[in-house]
């Protein structure tokens, strides 16, 4: 039987890659708002024992309350097995309580979606204090997948001999995947955290980057802050250029602005995330995984 897909109609160009990649289809969500807020969503009917979601958690709390609803109806409508295919997997970066009735965002979220889902598939999620999706997210069947060697690929296709960066210490695991690939120099920052956007830099001593094409890789860019601090440091240690690639592009606000004042050229991203710096399909490593 053919794998059906859910989706939004926002989400169709990503959800359908996804569903030729599987050798699925895609069929959509219809969405109503009403005047005073509320959602109405209509499934396509009949549904089969099995099906997948397609919503990557960017802007993420109304598209909560869309799990909600559309996970409900459609195990009324007979679906057995629902999988989340969840490109960008939202509050995960909140893990842990740093001041008295701070809520963990991490483990509610997370637990919220396992009470719906059967199998949750996302990439890069933000696993600081943990090491397994699992931890954050007890579904049956998690999947974690990373898109730091794609990126890594497409930097050494177009700067063969580029360093690669990490802004901070947390970036060294996505860092040192890209490097992987084919060998490149690579090394992280060390970074304090005062607020959103007011963080501190250190460059690694031991690294020279006089002449050298520095490509910045993170998991995800959000003010554009860190990545903006990082690259006016190594262009002052001499750097010939550098470039920008990271696998989930949230950029909120003015980020893009603050990165290209900061002197970084290119901008490289996954389409976890759809944004016009996408370079890079997810939807072949989504589908290998299932």
């Amino acid at each position: 039987m053919t794998s059906v897909i859910l989706c939004f109609e926002d989400e169709r160009a990503a959800a359908t890659r996804f569903a030729k990649a599987i050798g699925g289809e895609v069929q959509g969500v219809q969405r109503h708002r009403f005047p005073d807020g509320e959602l109405k969503l209509t499934l396509p009917t009949p549904l089969p024992s099995q099906a997948f979601v397609y919503r990557s958690l960017v802007n993420p709390n109304e598209k909560l309350v869309e799990l909600l609803l559309v996970a409900q109806a459609a195990r009324q409508l007979g679906v057995k097995d629902l999988t989340l295919v969840a490109p960008y997997l939202a509050y995960m970066r909140q893990d842990m309580a740093f001041n008295a009735g701070e809520i963990v965002s991490q483990k509610v979220v997370g637990q919220f979606l396992a009470t719906l889902f059967d199998c949750v598939v996302t990439v890069d999620p933000h696993l600081h204090r943990i090491s397994k999706l699992e931890q954050a997210v007890p579904v049956p069947r998690p999947i974690a997948l990373s898109g730091a060697p794609l990126l890594g690929n497409y930097i050494a296709q177009r700067i063969p001999h580029a360093f690669l960066l990490g802004p901070d210490g947390e970036s060294a695991q996505w860092v040192e995947q890209a490097a992987a690939v084919h060998g490149l120099d690579h090394a992280a920052c060390e970074k304090v955290r005062y607020g959103d956007k007011h963080v501190d830099i250190q460059l690694p001593p031991s690294c020279s980057f006089q002449g050298r094409h520095v490509v910045l890789i993170d998991d995800v860019a959000s003010s554009g802050r860190t990545l903006a601090m990082a690259a006016r440091l190594v262009l002052g240690q001499g750097a010939a250029s550098v470039d920008v690639a990271v696998t989930h592009a949230l950029f909120a606000e003015d980020a893009i602005a603050v990165i290209q004042e900061a002197g970084i050229r290119h901008i490289w991203s996954t389409d976890c995330i759809a944004h016009d710096s996408n370079v890079i399909e997810i939807a072949q490593t989504l589908a290998q995984a299932l």
